[in-house]
């Protein structure tokens, strides 16, 4: 029996690089730094990544990329984890992009668009004259919010046309606006064919129709009665699948639910005012985060029954979520006691804590294949 029980480990050791396994990318927020975690355990550190008060990091292919706060675009390699490029495309940037060919960034200060190639070259500026947010990709064209002119902008790739796949040019060329879509834009989604904005003022979002380009205003409300929502929050923390869209209310204790069409369905009350919600890859179930007094908190909900079934409470600020595509784990950032929770989502039970991550917020996963 010991000698079959050692076959079997053996086996399960040879077959676990084919299947791949994850790197959990975490932004330590205070230390220009992101921690690097597998199976548990933090492995190593990557440094001089400027400020990264709001890092974000994104990758596509083999390539990793992160946005700095203070307007770096850094280009590393998820598998040995050295930094390959940079460029500062301005004093602030607030999102970025990654097409097959290109990197797109929104900038704040100076009021433009970079257009990067993969490698971070630049390519071309598009100067809009207003902070610039809610950049997203739909086929050839590249859409952003202007902030400050109440206007959605869309851009499309004519370096490509022709269906030419190899046509590996980037040149971008004004192909339709929509202004006054609503006061002050700040956040945006792709939602298939519909780039849907939200605004700072306004108490509805605005949707463009990509394969049509037309545009219109949809009302949401807070309950059957249809009282108007205070202001649409960042689209960053909706939850969208299984055929309904998970709203964290602002100002209230509730997460407000509809169907794909935004007809209101319920309202599930919380212990705290949401701040994000993250759907689990099945789609079974809805991690709630909170502010104030209850940030320390982590409610599950049923996304079926759309009952809050388990509660967390920490010893810090949790300030970001993330679920495992390959295990049964939910990952979370503990701010004040600079540490990743592990919870087992089959138990809903603690199993373990990676201490020595400095100050730990946005957490991002790599999955790393046989192939890489």
């Amino acid at each position: 029996m010991k000698v079959k029980s050692k076959i079997i480990v053996g086996l399960f050791l040879m077959m676990t690089p084919l299947f791949g396994y994850e790197k959990y990318f975490v932004v330590e927020r205070e230390s220009s730094s992101i921690a690097v975690i597998k199976d548990g355990k933090k492995i190593s550190t990557i440094k001089n990544m400027h400020n990264m008060n709001h890092g974000v990091v994104k990758f596509k292919d083999k390539d990793g990329y992160v946005i700095s706060r203070d307007g770096y675009v850094i280009k590393f390699d998820p598998i040995s984890e050295n930094i390959i490029a940079q460029y500062k495309t301005s004093k602030s940037a607030i999102g970025f992009v990654i097409g097959e060919h290109y990197v797109a960034v929104a900038n704040y200060d100076d009021k433009s668009v970079d257009i990067l190639n993969r490698d971070l070259k630049p390519l071309q500026k598009i100067k809009t004259g207003s902070k610039n947010v809610g950049i997203k990709i739909y086929k050839n064209y590249l859409i952003f919010s202007q902030m400050d002119n109440d206007k959605i902008s869309v851009y499309v790739n004519v370096g490509g046309i022709h269906g030419d796949q190899n046509n590996t040019q980037v040149v971008f060329k004004p192909f339709r606006s929509f202004e006054n879509v609503g006061k002050l834009p700040f956040d945006a989604m792709i939602q298939d064919n519909k780039y849907i904005a939200g605004f700072f003022i306004s108490k509805h979002f605005g949707t463009v129709d990509l394969d049509n380009m037309t545009y219109k205003k949809v009302k949401i409300f807070l309950d059957e009665k249809r009282q108007m929502v205070l202001k649409v929050p960042h689209f960053g923390f909706w939850s969208i699948g299984g055929q309904r869209v998970f709203v964290p209310a602002v100002g209230d204790n509730k997460v407000m639910v509809y169907d794909m069409n935004f007809k209101f369905i319920k309202n599930i009350k919380t212990e705290g005012m949401p701040v994000f919600t993250s759907l689990s890859p099945d789609k079974k179930h809805l991690a709630v985060t909170y502010s104030g007094k209850k940030f320390p908190v982590v409610q599950i909900i049923d996304t079926k029954s759309l009952k809050i079934i388990k509660r967390f409470e920490f010893d810090g600020k949790v300030l970001h979520i993330r679920w495992s595509k390959t295990k049964s784990e939910l990952y979370i950032s503990v701010n004040d006691t600079n540490k990743v929770a592990i919870i087992d989502t089959k138990n809903w039970t603690k199993i373990k804590e990676v201490p020595n991550v400095k100050k730990p917020s946005g957490i991002f996963i790599y999955e790393v294949t046989n192939d890489k």
